[in-house]
């Protein structure tokens, strides 16, 4: 429930900067001489009202949506001993080489591995299925 709220209030503060660029915009509008009728300017502050809350409504997902890259797009990939792990070694996780460390014991050639952590630019595996 808390999340919603959250999310809400980001799409109520969202939606007071656009309807702050709108305002500056029928300001201009204003200062120029063009008038509107009252009726279509309401209209059209309507129109783009729903459009930019549909807009902010589906964004909110990609603002949950876990992440894919850097240390934490890493913990879970599944690699390949290049040199021994004893206890530290080479890897090959998605097409790289990395310098890995393994987190409990030696892990001979060959092995398939999973990452569990990073530290620096060492990897932290652990020998699959164990």
């Amino acid at each position: 429930m808390r999340r919603a709220v959250k999310d809400w209030l980001l799409i109520l503060f969202l939606l007071l900067d656009d309807a702050a660029a709108l305002g500056l915009v029928l300001l201009v509008l204003w200062v120029l001489g063009i008038q509107l009728p009252l009726p279509v300017t309401i209209f059209i502050a309507l129109l783009l009202g729903t459009f930019v809350f549909i807009l902010h409504k589906a964004v909110i997902p990609v603002l949950h949506k876990q992440k894919t890259t850097g240390a934490e797009g890493m913990v879970g990939l599944r690699g390949e001993v290049l040199e021994p792990l004893t206890p530290v070694g080479v890897v090959k996780v998605g097409g790289e080489r990395w310098k890995a460390k393994s987190a409990g014991e030696n892990i001979a050639a060959g092995e398939e591995v999973e990452v569990v952590g990073l530290n620096g630019l060492t990897l932290v595996v652990k020998a699959k299925g164990r």
